[in-house]
């Protein structure tokens, strides 16, 4: 039987259809990826450990001791270490979907699969780092005495939906500027750093003072004080800014599977 492929003209039901059909090779190219990863690492994934334990514990000594960060009337390393865990999974998952199109394309030019494997493969990927960052939180939760109830730790949950939804969307967008602009590769580094100092992950957004509405644009800022409330008990995120940080997150996701399959159509000769 003979089957051609040609690129559509927009995003349609068969594209959900098609992703669905293809579930297994997600599984397979997440797999892989952890694998390559850590291939020929003396502590494996470890390392997804020691990142944000190394972060806490500097940001902690030189912020919350040295500089005398406000903390929401919390421990400074328990305040930070929430942030830092979510914030690493988000900018980790930004930077790989935005790299997965330039760093895949020996297969891309070569075989068939829907291309959004890719990216998803790449948050993924991160999801199992975060589940391993995760016990740097858990320990410092019951170093501090802090024992959240089955709800509050379930909460957490949609605010990863969020984080995800958010670095998918964003780094979709990127990553098609990426494909044809090798630019972005050297700037989203600095990117990233920037977007680190607009997120209240080392200082409470009140710092701000009316100049917080700022930082309420960043979808990432509304699931750091969402799941701080839920955590370990600071202010809680205003309704209205956590539904404009989950409508932004959509509207993010939405921008971006359309324009990363417009840049599909020519990856080919791109590449």
């Amino acid at each position: 039987m003979l089957v051609v492929i040609k690129p559509r003209k927009a995003v349609s039901w068969s594209d959900l259809t098609e992703l669905w059909r293809f579930r297994e090779l997600l599984y397979f190219l997440s797999w892989r990826d952890l694998k390559v990863r850590y291939k020929q690492t003396a502590i494996g994934v470890l390392w997804a450990f020691l990142q944000p334990l190394l972060a806490v514990v500097v940001f902690s000594v030189l912020f919350g001791r040295f500089a005398g960060m406000p903390s929401e009337g919390v421990p400074y390393p328990l305040f930070v270490s929430v942030g830092v865990i979510l914030w690493q999974f988000f900018s980790a998952s930004l930077t790989d979907v935005s790299n997965c199109l330039t760093a895949h394309q020996a297969i891309l030019t070569k075989i068939y699969f829907p291309r959004l494997l890719l990216p998803m493969s790449a948050v993924l990927t991160k999801l199992v780092d975060l589940c391993v960052a995760g016990l740097v939180l858990v320990g410092v939760l019951l170093y501090y005495g802090k024992t959240p109830g089955l709800l509050a730790v379930l909460s957490i949950f949609p605010m990863l939906v969020v984080a995800a939804t958010a670095a998918l969307g964003l780094g979709l967008l990127l990553g098609s500027l990426n494909a044809r602009f090798r630019d972005v590769r050297y700037a989203l580094p600095y990117f990233i750093e920037l977007l680190l100092f607009l997120t209240p992950v080392i200082y409470p957004q009140s710092i701000a003072g009316r100049h917080a509405w700022v930082l309420a644009i960043n979808p990432m800022s509304a699931v750091i004080r969402t799941a701080r409330a839920a955590l370990i008990g600071t202010p809680a995120c205003p309704g209205p800014e956590l539904a404009a940080s989950i409508g932004l997150s959509v509207l993010l996701l939405l921008a971006g599977v359309v324009v990363f399959k417009r840049t599909e159509r020519t990856l080919a000769d791109i590449l």
